[in-house]
């Protein structure tokens, strides 16, 4: 294989689950290495880099969750996490962490190979250095706005300030944070609610048109949150950090 080959950390505790998609994914041009636990993780982490971490969220000792952990204080590697139908806390504590994306088993293989391509698409498309890992930046710009998010405060190109409800400024956030990313909602869902003490009494799409109608050109054919047919909706724009 290539130089530009994708290395591909894949960590679950089943066997039948490491092999099968290991030759999936190599058969689709990557480049596998398996960890069945946590600590073989750390081994193979510390051998050679990798530019996507594969991460199943139940494993028996240490759990995925705590490994993130470790890895997040070290690297800013890409991660998607495997996590069972039944374990939604598990996803929501993923994602606010700065989990990349997540899979929930059981699943296709070319879902998960979808995916990861397109974190690795995103993650080689952002820029280098900055010196804060993803997810610790407070003042995040796209299009023609700025997200406060220590503040809470959107701020147009004129200097303005635009009202926000609790519930449209973690649906705002949630977007700049996974910037094309096709987010269902059920993942929306996920990432706003209960986050504060707000709860979305209104259907996520009723949130998105608000939304959208405070942040469009024309709300009436968006061209920043964009609805994917039997998909979701994406933040279809490149989010930069300020310093």
């Amino acid at each position: 294989m290539s130089s530009d080959t994708p290395h591909i950390l894949l960590v679950d505790d089943h066997r039948d689950i490491r092999e099968t998609l290991s030759r999936f994914l190599e058969k689709h041009g990557m480049r596998i290495t398996a960890a069945e636990d946590a600590a073989m993780a750390r081994r193979r982490l510390r051998a050679a880099a990798v530019d996507l971490i594969v991460l199943d969220v139940m494993m028996p000792g240490e759990d995925g969750l705590s490994l993130f952990r470790h890895i997040r204080e070290t690297l800013d590697t890409p991660v998607i996490f495997l996590t069972a139908i039944g374990e939604p806390m598990d996803r929501i504590i993923g994602l606010e962490m700065g989990a990349d994306d997540y899979v929930t088993k059981p699943f296709e293989p070319r879902e998960l190979l979808a995916r990861i391509r397109a974190v690795l698409r995103r993650s080689h498309s952002l820029p280098v250095g900055g010196g804060k890992r993803r997810g610790e930046e407070t003042r995040l710009t796209f299009d023609r706005w700025v997200l406060d998010l220590a503040r809470r405060e959107l701020t147009g190109e004129d200097g303005i300030v635009v009202s926000l409800s609790t519930a449209e400024f973690s649906l705002l956030e949630a977007f700049v944070r996974h910037p094309n990313m096709v987010l269902s909602r059920e993942q929306l869902l996920d990432l706003t609610k209960g986050r504060e003490a707000d709860v979305f009494d209104r259907s996520i799409d009723n949130q998105v048109s608000r939304l959208r109608r405070k942040i469009e050109p024309d709300s009436r054919n968006p061209t920043l949150i964009k609805t994917v047919w039997g998909g979701g909706y994406c933040l279809a724009t490149e989010v930069r950090a300020l310093s």
